[in-house]
Parts: structure tokens; C-alpha cells; sequence
């Protein structure tokens, strides 16, 4: 049995980066692994504008110590622009992003400014020259370097994009993700269980998880344990795939068919790794496509996911890794493991903001109760050998992160 530290270094040192590079619409880009930097087209912003709601004027027109009368020429609103430039003892009205008129070079803030019976425009002493004015290029210069390669692009970073008169973008293409389950005893949702059956939520799960991740899915459905079956599907998904995902089959029951047929067929690089949930493993390769054979039991095959597979498809996606989110938080409750492996504990980390955040378990722990998934946002993670957690401990979290 391997460690999970050293079943995940075996893992990620298998894992090849796709370089298969396509042009994507930055309209569809969410998700997307960036395969060259993105450098802006135009600056940002584009045209010196005025950060405020106010009156554009030009500075010397004012006085340092006393309130100086002006005249107001022309309303500006955002998107329009004033055609002629300011004149001496003149003054625009002009609202936030407008683009600033020539010979302007100051913004008075309408809060400051007070009127005169006869309609002036009344500034109060104390202005400084250019002050309230956004800068073309201020924010983002024509050719900077906005966005690296391999970049996973979120929706602020679309609009990021746009803001750059970028219309696509050059990413890595995805990953296409073979997934099945097998077992006799698992059936698809709608249909009336017999004795023994359980619904194939283990597919169901994964299926979000990869589409949480932004990969092609290719789903090879539900396999009987018949050799057969099992050779010829996983066969298909050592072809289409650039990686296969199981689950079930990959202990030493006489009907646990996965390892034997991957032994076979492909290759398989270890199986037992000693962690709670989800010793049962089978890692390798089929064809061209890594192999990832994971735990039957729905939660056990759910964490292995979230640990060992979601940071090597990430890896595969050209994605520049991002460090693991692990806080050290006190413990509320009780807790003991007396097996030596590295545990996973399904736990909630509270953040309520009337006190510092502290994390509980989700209660019973076994690896066939998918609420105790269903609640969690983090791992508390306990080291190998026997742990007792009492009552403000101080432990280990890593939080959830299915994206």
C-alpha cells in the first residue's frame, strides 16, 4: 500500500499537459486554460475621462483663496464629447467616464460647488490641477501583458478581455474525460430498485464534478461485471480519451474486474493507497489515456476525485497550479481514528462573522452516506496514525474546491 503523498507525486508525474492549441470566442472562453499571454489592443481606458460627477474646468481660470464665478456651457453624460475646447471662464457639466473636453484639466465635484442668482457656477478655493481625471492608459497600456499563459479564465477575467477589444482568445483544448461505473448491483435513476440495487449515484457525482471543471465528458455509461463488457469499453476509452475514469471494480472481490482487465490491457502503475476514504485505487494507463480507477463506495470515490484526479486534469488542462486553500482552524466537537492512514473527514468551516472561523465534522463518516458530502465545504485532515480531537484542537483544513 502506498502513501498519499507519494500515490499523488506518481500521479501528477504521469499527467503530460495537452499543447493542442484553439482559437476561442471570448464569449465562450469561461473555464479556459489561456495558451499564450493576453496583451491589450487599445489602452485602458481608451480616452482621459473624468472620475467623477462634476464640473470639468480649466485650472488656472481658479483662485487659491477665494470662490471664482464660471459659466456653464454644455452638459457632457458618459459616451458623449464636448466638440470645441473650454474657454476661458467656462465650465462643462460632466458625469462620471465622459471623456474629458480640451483645455479642461481639473474636475470639481458637485458636492463642493454652490450657484449665484444670476446662474454661475461658484467653485470653492482649495482645487488641484488634474485632480478626478483618469488617464488614458491609466489602468492598462496598448500592448501590456494583461493575462498569462495558462491562466484558467473566470468571468472577471472575461470581461478583463473584452475591455482589451479582445474578441477570442488562444486556449489549450480541453480534455476529453471518459467516465463509466460498473457493478451488477448499480442501476440507472428511474428505474425501480430490486433487492440489493443502489442508483448509479457515483456517475452522477463525478459527472458534476467534471463539468464543475470545465472538461469534455465523454460518458461510456453504466458496465455490468462481465470481462467482456468491461474489455471492450474501457478499450473504447483508451481510443477516444485523453483520460478514463472508473469507479467500482478495483478491489479483490471475484466480481472486482477493473485492475484485472487494466492489468491486462493496459498498465497500472499501483492501487491501494492508504488514505480514508478511498483506499481501493487503481492508477495507470489505457492506450493513450491515463487510467484513474476509483473507489465504488459514492463518497470514497467523490474525495479520491477531489484529491488525486481534479489537480492532475487540471495539470492536463495546461493550467498553472494553484496553491491548495488549508487553514488551521480550531475544532468544535469530538473525534477519533485509530487506523493508521491519512483521513479525509468530511467537515463544515464556519465563517458566521461575529467570531474567528472554527470547523465541525458532518457528522457519521461512513463511505456510503453521501450527506455527509453533500454538507461539507472542507476536508479536516488528519495525519496517519491513531489521532483523538477534543474540543479546540487546532487542526488542519482543506477546503473543497470542485471548480
Amino acid at each position: 500500500m502506498i502513501s498519499f503523498s507519494d500515490a499523488r507525486k506518481q500521479v501528477m508525474e504521469q499527467v503530460k499537459p495537452i499543447t493542442d492549441i484553439e482559437q476561442v470566442a471570448v464569449a465562450d472562453a469561461l473555464g479556459r486554460v489561456l495558451a499564450a499571454p493576453a496583451k491589450a489592443l487599445i489602452d485602458v481606458p481608451n480616452h482621459d475621462n473624468s472620475a467623477m460627477d462634476g464640473y470639468g474646468v480649466r485650472f488656472k481660470d481658479l483662485s487659491l483663496d477665494q470662490p471664482v464665478g464660471l459659466e456653464v456651457i454644455a452638459d457632457l453624460p458618459a459616451g458623449d464629447r464636448l466638440t470645441k475646447p473650454l474657454g476661458g471662464g467656462e465650465a462643462v457639466r460632466i458625469m462620471t467616464g465622459a471623456p474629458i473636453p480640451d483645455g479642461c484639466d481639473c474636475i470639481v465635484i458637485q458636492e463642493v460647488v454652490t450657484w449665484e442668482a444670476g446662474g454661475q457656477l461658484m467653485v470653492p478655493p482649495g482645487q488641484k490641477k488634474a485632480q478626478h481625471i483618469r488617464r488614458a492608459g491609466e489602468d492598462i497600456a496598448k500592448g501590456e501583458k494583461v493575462l498569462p499563459a495558462g491562466r484558467r479564465l473566470g468571468p472577471a477575467d472575461l470581461g478583463l478581455l473584452t475591455s482589451l477589444g479582445l474578441v477570442e482568445v488562444a486556449c489549450y483544448r480541453k480534455p476529453r474525460v471518459a467516465l463509466l461505473s460498473t457493478g451488477n448491483e448499480v442501476v440507472e435513476a428511474g428505474t425501480p430498485l430490486k433487492p440489493g440495487q443502489v442508483y448509479d449515484s457515483n456517475r452522477s457525482s463525478l459527472r458534476g464534478a467534471l463539468q464543475s471543471l470545465g472538461v469534455d465528458i465523454i460518458d461510456l455509461g453504466l458496465v455490468q461485471d462481465d470481462r467482456k463488457a468491461i474489455t471492450d469499453i474501457l478499450a473504447r476509452g483508451g481510443e477516444e480519451a485523453d483520460a478514463v475514469i472508473s469507479t467500482g471494480g478495483v478491489s479483490v472481490g471475484d466480481y472486482d474486474l477493473i485492475k484485472e482487465v487494466l492489468i491486462n490491457q493496459g498498465q497500472i502503475h499501483f492501487w491501494k493507497v492508504s488514505m480514508k476514504p478511498g483506499k481501493p485505487q487503481a492508477y495507470g494507463r489505457l492506450g493513450k489515456a491515463l487510467f484513474f480507477g476509483l473507489p465504488g463506495n459514492p463518497v470514497s470515490g467523490l474525495v479520491v476525485f477531489l484529491l488525486m484526479v481534479r489537480p492532475a486534469l487540471i495539470e492536463m488542462m495546461g493550467a498553472t497550479p494553484e496553491p491548495e486553500r488549508i487553514l488551521r482552524l480550531p475544532f468544535k466537537g469530538s473525534h477519533r481514528k485509530k487506523h493508521g492512514r491519512m483521513d479525509f473527514v468530511r467537515g463544515v468551516v464556519h465563517f458566521d462573522g461575529r467570531k474567528a472561523p472554527w470547523v465541525e465534522t458532518t457528522g457519521p463518516q461512513g463511505s456510503g452516506i453521501l450527506t455527509s458530502m453533500s454538507k461539507a465545504n472542507a476536508f479536516i485532515v488528519l495525519p496517519e496514525g491513531p489521532v483523538k480531537l477534543k474540543d479546540g484542537d487546532e487542526v488542519s483544513v482543506l477546503m473543497i474546491d470542485y471548480g
